[in-house]
Formats: C-alpha cells, sequence, structure tokens
C-alpha cells in the first residue's frame, strides 16, 4: 500500500478581519481551499462559538480578572439576538484531489461593540484540523469610528441592562460623557505612547498613530462627510510632538491616519516624562469626542 499525506491550501494566511460595519448590517468575504494531494477530502467547517464544548471550556477566571498577556479567549461578543455573529456557506463537502472550494464568511453583528471575535476551523475526516482562522470585526452605532494606542479597556461585554437616557458607562468600554458634545455623546480614552529608544547616538522620532475612518452604509440617509480636529495643538508642539494633519474631513467610505512624533528635548527630565491631554473631535451626523492621553519617555536601547 502507499500512505498519502493529506494537503490543504488556504488563501488567508492570519486573522480575517471584517473591518467595520453598521450594527443590523452584514458584510461578507470570501475564503477559498484547494486540496494539495491526491486523495479525495471530506471536509467541514466548525466555529468555536458552535461548539458543543463550549460552556465547559468557559468554566474558568473571567477574561476582566487575567493579565491581558494571559488573555487566551477566542470568542468575543455576541449577537444579543442569540443568532451566530459569524457565519460560514457551504459548511461541508468532499474536495476532489487538486481542486478548490470557496467559502462566504459572513459578518452580521447586531448591536454595537468593537470586540466581536470567534475562530474558523477546517476539520479534515471529521476529526483533523487543516487550517484555523481567527475572525474578528466590530459594529458602530453611528457612521464613524476612532482606533489607535494601547487598549485602556477590557475586551468583555457586561450584559447588564442599563435605564436609557442615563449617563452610564456603556459596557466593557470605559465611556463617559463628553462635555462639548451638543446632544451629549460618549467619549472613550485612548493613550498613544511614545517611546524614544536612546541607543547613545542619533535615533528616529518615537511614532504613534491613529486610525480615523467614516463609515459607508445604505441605512444612512445623508452622506454628510466626517469633519475631525484634534485640540488644543499648541500644547502638543510645547511637549516637543508634532502631529501630521490634526484637522481635515473624510468622506463616507475612506479612512485617514492622524500621525504623531516626538523627539525628546534637551531639557528633558527622564523622571518626569511628559504627558499631554487632547479632544478628539469628529462631527458628521453626530458628533463624537475622543479623549487622546500623549505619553512620551524615553527608553534605553539596551
Amino acid at each position: 500500500g502507499q500512505g498519502v499525506v493529506p494537503g490543504m491550501v488556504c488563501s488567508v494566511e492570519g486573522v480575517l478581519d471584517m473591518g467595520y460595519v453598521m450594527a443590523g448590517e452584514k458584510v461578507t468575504s470570501t475564503v477559498r481551499i484547494q486540496n494539495t494531494s491526491s486523495l479525495t477530502l471530506p471536509y467541514s467547517l466548525q466555529l468555536d462559538s458552535l461548539s458543543p464544548t463550549r460552556d465547559r471550556d468557559q468554566q474558568e477566571l473571567p477574561a476582566f480578572l487575567t493579565p491581558s498577556v494571559q488573555r487566551t479567549e477566542i470568542v468575543g461578543t455576541q449577537n444579543y439576538s442569540g443568532l451566530s455573529v459569524f457565519s460560514v456557506f457551504p459548511t461541508e463537502g468532499e474536495l476532489e484531489a487538486g481542486k478548490s472550494q470557496e467559502f462566504l464568511v459572513t459578518f452580521s453583528p447586531d448591536h454595537e461593540s468593537l470586540y466581536y471575535s470567534d475562530r474558523l476551523r477546517v476539520v479534515l475526516f471529521g476529526k483533523q484540523t487543516a487550517h484555523e482562522i481567527p475572525l474578528k470585526g466590530a459594529a458602530r452605532e453611528s457612521p464613524m469610528f476612532v482606533e489607535g494606542g494601547v487598549p485602556l479597556d477590557v475586551p468583555v461585554e457586561s450584559l447588564a441592562v442599563t435605564a436609557p437616557g442615563a449617563p452610564q458607562e456603556a459596557p466593557g468600554r470605559g465611556w463617559s460623557v463628553c462635555p462639548r458634545a451638543e446632544p451629549q455623546e460618549p467619549v472613550r480614552s485612548l493613550l498613544l505612547l511614545l517611546e524614544y529608544v536612546d541607543g547613545g547616538g542619533p535615533a528616529e522620532p518615537a511614532r504613534a498613530e491613529l486610525r480615523l475612518g467614516a463609515l459607508d452604509s445604505p441605512l444612512l440617509a445623508a452622506k454628510k462627510a466626517v469633519e475631525f480636529s484634534l485640540d488644543p495643538v499648541p500644547e502638543l508642539e510645547q511637549a516637543g510632538m508634532e502631529l501630521e494633519e490634526p484637522r481635515g474631513a473624510l468622506d463616507r467610505g475612506q479612512e485617514r491616519r492622524v500621525r504623531v512624533s516626538w523627539v525628546p528635548p534637551r531639557d528633558l527630565q527622564v523622571s518626569d516624562p511628559p504627558l499631554v491631554t487632547a479632544l478628539l473631535t469628529l462631527r458628521g451626523d453626530t458628533t463624537e469626542c475622543y479623549r487622546v492621553l500623549f505619553m512620551a519617555r524615553v527608553v534605553s536601547a539596551g
């Protein structure tokens, strides 16, 4: 006889990021697998969120009690409706030698969250995992988003129900009330860490960036551009920080990166690194404010 090792190639390596969508909408992505072996492979596609052992696997310490470097949770926020956030079609079949098959992955969140995640497994012969694809996505109620920096919140969503209209914190994101927005809109704090590596000679400036985006959705009647501004710029410049495009506008479907660089001044006290707070305001159909903390420090190369 002759032993044959089943082989498969997947078009996605690493995380399949479905990006940002409006809550209540859906987006799709295509994944292709190819059978590189000389025999027909029976396959099935399985999501970790639908695993029959998921309840047993969750009998551990909650993720928010675990240091971020030790967190291993794969399945993140789920839909309130009970329907799967991620789905795939087809879910099983046979793949002949040398042939390929396309699968449609759908992301359909029903409420706002930044932490939708799951894992898709390609299983051969009902028991052998040939490929794993981590899935992630985010949903927003408003047609804009900001991301970047060091996470300051906990990627776990509370199931607590808050009274409408009360100035409560939104679950799992550390939101507060923006004092400058009319009407009042939530604010999320973001930390940009600028680390200047001191190797004893000339070094590159410390750099960080924020990613801003304006979502395009058929649910939005108006196609109003999103304007953004970061203030106060003079205080940032006094701390030695340089910004690229602190103000601008985004059309629907566009993204922009606000970059900042820092070179420590000669009179810098290493024991007292600069910490500057700025307010990032986005104005579109609604107004949102984000508190941005710029922390700069010098680190040794060795």
